[in-house]
């Protein structure tokens, strides 16, 4: 209950089940969505960007100056196509092993799926839980821009070094989940 206890703009109590698994998980998300709805999931990258940081960012201890890369993704349904979760990752680049830097790039792989392949040795801090309005995400939910998407924002830090923000959107309703 401690990750819930942290969530103060929204009642969690009126969040069902599975977004509250996916909120709280500091496993990998892209998992969780296979299991929750029973198909296998892919990445459709949105945007991958690399560009010196314009100013400092105190979550990544980034100074103005240093390599960023700001990747935006969907975790889609094969069977489905239906999305399930974007993403937006801003990456310390120097931070990552070359052959990582270079994955995030040339593959399709989830994140996840890449630390484990690398054996990339993290942990994640949880730093904000929150609701939010779909607005310009709503396409990819095949929603409205005023419906619901829930959010969860967490640091990856490995070394002690803050590598990676990732932010995750879900949908607040998904329909009906396979049974």
């Amino acid at each position: 209950m401690a990750f819930l206890s942290q969530i103060s703009d929204f009642d969690t109590a009126q969040v069902g089940l599975l977004q509250r698994l996916f909120l709280v998980t500091d496993g990998t998300l892209t998992d969780l969505v296979e299991a929750a709805f029973l198909e296998p999931v892919a990445l459709r990258k949105v945007a991958v960007v690399t560009s010196h940081a314009p100013e400092a960012i105190a979550e990544l201890e980034v100074e103005p100056g240093e390599m960023i890369m700001t990747r935006q993704i969907l975790i889609y349904g094969t069977s489905t196509d239906t999305n399930y979760v974007y993403a937006e990752s801003l990456l310390a680049i120097d931070r990552l092993p070359e052959d990582f830097r270079r994955a995030l790039v040339e593959s399709d792989a989830p994140m996840g799926r890449l630390w484990s392949d690398h054996r990339l040795e993290t942990w994640k801090e949880l730093l904000k839980v929150h609701r939010v309005a779909a607005s310009g995400l709503s396409d990819f939910f095949k929603s409205q821009p005023n419906s619901g998407l829930l959010s969860r924002t967490y640091r990856l830090v490995s070394g002690g070094r803050p590598l990676m923000l990732i932010s995750e959107y879900f949908p607040e309703i998904y329909g009906v989940v396979p049974s």
